[in-house]
């Protein structure tokens, strides 16, 4: 084997791991965390060891990862290893492809027709069980994108990276982990536990009293207005194509773990002059980036991963991305090229965006519209995307009404997972196409103006203005 780079050197000499795994190779690495395949001694189980060199990120992704320990549809946290002075490295469950390798292998198929529609609805099915596990948990994931989406063998779909992964509230509102889908792709009830039942109603009022409101009008409720919230030291990384092979949810986690007490900083730490945390507006990969962060929100929640869904949804359909965006300011003339210029009409309370009244546009007088750019999909597949992706983020439907839209129950149905097509290697990162899946890992600030064209800046009252043609 040939010697490991320096900076990963330390989890080739890290007894308490060697005397558990074989390591293999390194199968990704970024600037912030390396990942390698390896083999688990006690029974030849395959795993992917994840060497986390910032400590935000590894102590987000497995505070996370440890609410999200039931979930079929997020990638298995089996243990981890952290000490004084050392990386934390993650054991995961390795699983070699992603939804970025799926749509890659069927764009160079040439097929008109792209992925079976039976196919498109398992898959879509999965990712949003995925999600609507960590919505319910109130973890907002931050960075999903194809390559961040992986798949196993068997065809099941499950979410990873959890680094920038973002928990809402204290960790007493845990909804059951049940599996919302069956092997035929179809809907099951989602359940909360009784003890999470009351816990997450976060005060008594007329509606809990009379039991007049139902589980899921209650668990919208309190979506309702909740935004993220952080207290920690933010850490803006592009961390390259570490995402390649893990990341989480615990199963056999020791019981003195110190991260089961680890969410009481929300309440201890902040008073009311604090209320929205210490947020960024740089999360998220560019082209999958909602557009209140885009004008520099760091006051915001779910609904970012809801704009994400619709960009991957849109993908899927077509094969293209929906906004491929070359910087940030290009990113958002493509979203406003298509749904039209951002108004208070189209969202009310836009105007308090920070950088809204910085950057402007010309008035787009004929926005294409989302049928231009989903040709010869259904009504039914545009309105999909449609309302996931909106300016106002509270417009956007959730994943846990999206699992019980009428297009899954309709023809042609939802295959068993045993029919879907699963490339047979991780091949993303698409060397034949310049600036292809690379495009996924950048990590640019909301300054980027580089290669976009002309620009008139004006000085205002408030600083300064800049009108982009």
């Amino acid at each position: 084997m040939d010697p490991p780079p320096a900076k990963s050197w330390s989890i080739h000499t890290r007894p308490e791991i060697i005397q558990k795994y074989q390591i293999l190779e390194r199968v990704g690495s970024g600037a912030y965390s390396d990942v390698y395949r390896a083999r688990r001694l006690s029974d030849d189980a395959v795993v992917a060891l994840k060497e986390v060199h910032d400590y935000q990120s590894a102590f987000r992704e497995i505070e996370a990862l440890q609410l999200l320990r039931h979930s079929p549809n997020v990638v298995v946290l089996h243990e981890y290893f952290w000490r004084e002075d050392e990386d934390a490295v993650l054991v995961l469950e390795y699983l070699r492809t992603d939804l970025a390798s799926l749509i890659a292998e069927a764009k160079k198929r040439g097929d008109r027709n792209g992925i079976g529609a039976g196919e498109l609805k398992t898959w879509m099915l999965q990712i949003l069980s995925g999600v609507d596990a960590c919505h319910r948990n109130l973890i907002v994931h931050r960075d999903l994108k194809p390559s961040n989406l992986l798949i196993g063998d068997d065809g099941v779909l499950k979410l990873a990276d959890f680094g920038q992964a973002r928990i809402l509230m204290e960790p007493a509102y845990v909804v059951s982990g049940e599996n919302p889908l069956d092997e035929a792709g179809s809907v099951q009830p989602h359940e909360v536990t009784p003890e999470t039942e009351n816990s997450y109603r976060g005060h008594t009022g007329p509606e809990q009293e009379h039991g007049a409101m139902s589980k899921e009008e209650e668990y919208l409720r309190v979506l309702d207005g909740v935004k993220a919230k952080d207290f920690d030291k933010e850490t803006n990384v592009y961390d390259g194509d570490t995402s390649c092979l893990a990341t989480c949810t615990t199963s056999d986690i020791d019981e003195d773990d110190p991260f089961k007490s680890s969410y009481s900083y929300d309440a201890e730490e902040v008073g009311d002059d604090n209320r929205h945390g210490c947020l960024t507006s740089c999360v998220g990969t560019r082209w999958f980036r909602a557009p209140e962060l885009l004008y520099g929100s760091t006051d915001y929640g779910l609904e970012i991963d809801l704009w994400s869904l619709g960009c991957i949804f849109a993908e899927l359909f077509t094969l293209e991305p929906l906004f491929p965006g070359s910087a940030d300011i290009d990113q958002l003339s493509r979203i406003i090229n298509v749904l039209g210029n951002l108004t208070e009409e189209v969202w009310p309370g836009c105007a308090k965006l920070p950088d809204y009244r910085i950057i402007s546009f010309n008035k787009v007088e004929n926005p294409i519209g989302l049928q231009a750019c989903l040709l010869n999909r259904s009504p039914m597949e545009v309105s999909l995307v449609d309302r996931l992706v909106c300016y106002d983020p509270a417009s956007r439907v959730t994943a846990m009404e999206l699992l019980q839209d009428k297009y899954f129950s309709e023809e042609p149905l939802p295959v068993p997972r045993s029919e879907l097509n699963v490339p047979l290697t991780k091949n993303g990162q698409d060397e034949d196409s310049p600036g292809g899946w690379r495009e996924y890992n950048e990590m640019s600030s909301d300054s980027d103006f580089d290669g976009f064209g002309s620009a008139t800046v004006t000085t205002t009252s408030a600083g300064f203005s800049i009108q982009f043609s």
